[in-house]
């Protein structure tokens, strides 16, 4: 019997006859963390514990790094095990199901995995608790989750026999000689997957049933329409209890009802899905945030520019675009004998206006920056009001800067996130640096060198700025290292808005250069930034961040004048002609109501003071004022509402108190 040298990653070492299961070994090798552990990496390869080493390469150990609850990775293999419990209970229930696709999210936070069906008859809202009661019978049954490699004939062959036709249309499209196949034992459930997955059901008790949607196989409305199980699942009972109750005051929240309510914007599906139509009040919210932000880019001395919105297809193909992104640009349209494409991207055009003369070190840094519309072909099933559209405007911009110069420039743009999220009232953000790690699968450009260069700066950039970050390995873009921006919402859902980039691609495709002291061509370094992102999704959590309430400075109404009555809607008139010349944004509701239904429209509305005024009021040359959330807060003259009003708008105050 021959022996293997495995050890734990930060731990301990131990040889172990040959062939051991990846469970054995860590029983070996730290009894505690194998109790835990819901799977592993060996050799930085994510595997099933039940995976058997047998033999190690060039006489080095075998590492093995469990997957532990708590952790993301072992978050995503739950919920990746909770789909596949979904779909063995909805084929256990109905026979005969067809069997699409069943992944865990963990950027969404509405859901946390769903499952792709055709079932014999439609599901209903009424069969979610049916099937998730069975779900528990059989993890109450502790199945294992069994994994089989087989040849690709032979996986056609069995799927073929099920009548699977799309799991065969996987299988026919994946290349390679051999496919993995998931089981549960004892259960009617059979998956063509990747893996990893828990050892057994018993792993999965904190789980829910949410929704219930249409879905095309593949996202093609050309192809079979199925409908989609949406749940979630959580490591304990009290992380679901609290999610509900989160998902509760999410919905509450929810920027596409607050969107109608309040009159903000639109999406109409007879001029195309994905598509936002910025109506008065939005608009003027959307104005509030650009003014904002160029203000603070005249300080920062960046240059404006705009660009076109569609460009040659051959800029596409020279940019990589097309070869790395094109299943998310719109199609070719051809003009006389050239064809163009809609951009998915401002960068290139960027580069344009850098390439268009020569530069000199002097002229460095050189940042342009542009509310840029570009234009996504997102899949109809991925859409979601805001938050993912096929349309959206990114606050961008690009620096073109020498590398002595970039540390620097990383370091403003981490202060700039930073004071532009805190002005807009959130406190807590992420950051996580995302590197190329030892991931050798990834085609990353750039030498190893530069790579590091790069990496180093961008860490020195946070360190410097006292702000801790996570560091997320083989996560790098292919062209560079970059820094995500994440923020926490009133409620404590993350959110993914802006992003610090280094780009060693671009640069290089261009052949971009500047004429450096030694009156020799080098090549800039190019940073690509973004504080909101899409401004449509920055907007969107906004709007559930403050659940429409928005603070005074960024509300599209920020005073509503109501008389009691209709002859005092002269004098109502003339204090809102004196709030807007004092550059308030005001209505005045002169319709013949009570009173109380003038300020339950307001309240509904959330516009941040109502002004009331009646006979004693006119009389005094007054205002009664009421305060969205405080209430009634006493009688003011105009010039004294007036002055707190200007001052709570130009310090930007994220509260009337």
């Amino acid at each position: 019997m021959s022996e293997i040298n495995v050890k734990i990653k930060d731990g301990s070492e131990a040889q172990l006859p040959a062939p051991v299961t990846v469970a054995e070994a860590l029983k070996k090798l730290d009894r505690e963390q194998a109790k835990q552990a819901l799977a592993a990496r060996v050799n930085g390869r994510e595997v099933d514990l039940a995976y058997t080493l047998d033999a190690q390469e060039n006489g080095e150990p075998i590492s093995i790094e469990p997957v532990l609850p708590q952790t993301l990775e072992g978050l995503d293999v739950l919920r990746h095990s909770t789909a596949h419990l979904l779909a063995a209970a909805v084929l256990d229930l109905f026979p005969g199901t067809k069997l699409g696709i069943g992944p865990a999210l963990l950027d969404d936070p509405r859901y946390g995995f769903f499952y792709d069906v055709i079932a014999p008859r439609p599901l209903t809202d009424a069969d979610l608790p049916v099937i998730e009661k069975r779900m528990r019978e059989i993890s109450k049954r502790n199945l294992a989750y069994r994994r089989e490699e087989i040849r690709k004939e032979e996986a056609l062959r069995i799927f073929g026999e099920r009548e699977e036709p799309l799991k065969c249309e996987m299988i026919a499209d994946k290349g390679g000689e051999t496919v993995s196949l998931y089981y549960i034992d004892g259960s009617p459930f059979l998956d063509f997957c990747l893996g990893p997955h828990v050892p057994n059901t018993n792993k999965l008790k904190a789980f829910k049933l949410l929704s219930l949607a249409g879905a095309y196989w593949m996202g093609d409305a050309t192809k079979p329409q199925m409908q989609r199980i949406y749940g979630t699942a959580f490591f304990l009972q009290e992380e679901l209890d609290a999610w509900l109750k989160q998902r509760e005051e999410a919905e509450r929240r929810d920027h596409r009802r607050l969107g109608r309510e309040l009159d903000l914007f639109s999406i109409q599906e007879s001029y195309g899905q994905g598509l936002i139509f910025w109506h008065p009040k939005g608009a003027m919210v959307r104005k509030m945030m650009e003014d904002y932000l160029y203000e603070e880019l005249v300080k920062r001395n960046y240059s404006f520019v705009y660009t076109p919105h569609i460009a040659k297809r051959e800029l596409w193909q020279m940019s990589g675009h097309e070869q790395n992104y094109g299943d998310s640009m719109f199609a070719p349209t051809r003009i006389e004998e050239t064809e163009f494409r809609l951009k998915p991207m401002n960068c290139p055009f960027h580069i344009g206006i850098y390439k268009s003369q020569q530069r000199s070190y002097r002229d460095l840094p050189q940042r342009y920056a542009e509310m840029g519309t570009v234009y996504r072909a997102e899949l109809s099933g991925t859409l979601h009001g805001l938050m993912r559209v096929r349309g959206f405007t990114v606050d961008d911009a690009h620096l073109f800067c020498t590398p002595e110069q970039v540390r620097t420039e990383i370091m403003d743009c981490v202060d700039f996130v930073n004071q532009v999220f805190k002005t807009f009232g959130f406190q807590k953000v992420k950051f996580e640096l995302s590197v190329k790690g030892s991931d050798t699968n990834k085609l990353y450009l750039g030498a190893d060198e530069d790579w590091a260069k790069a990496e180093a700066a961008l860490a020195d950039a946070l360190q410097e700025r006292g702000i801790s970050y996570e560091r997320i390995e083989g996560e790098a873009a292919f062209y560079g290292p970059k820094i995500d921006l994440k923020i926490e919402d009133a409620i404590g859902r993350l959110w993914q808005l802006g992003t610090v980039q280094w780009d060693f691609n671009l640069p290089e495709r261009f052949e971009l250069e500047y004429i450096g002291e030694d009156n020799r061509p080098h090549r800039p370094v190019m940073v690509h930034r973004a504080l909101f992102g899409s401004i449509e999704r920055f907007f969107g959590v906004l709007i559930e961040h403050y659940a429409g309430a928005f603070p005074l400075w960024l509300a599209p109404v920020q005073v509503s004048v109501l008389p009691i009555t209709d002859r005092i809607n002269e004098y109502a008139e003339k204090v809102a002609a004196e709030l807007r010349a004092a550059g308030l944004r005001v209505e005045t509701n002169t319709r013949s109501e009570k009173i109380g239904a003038k300020i339950r429209h307001a309240q509904l509305q959330k516009i941040p003071y109502m002004l009331v005024v009646g006979d004693r009021e006119m009389e005094e040359g007054k205002v009664a004022v009421r305060e969205r959330a405080q209430g009634d807060i006493g009688t003011m003259t105009l010039a004294e509402f007036t002055e707190l009003a200007r001052g709570l708008v130009a310090s930007r105050a994220i509260s009337n108190q």
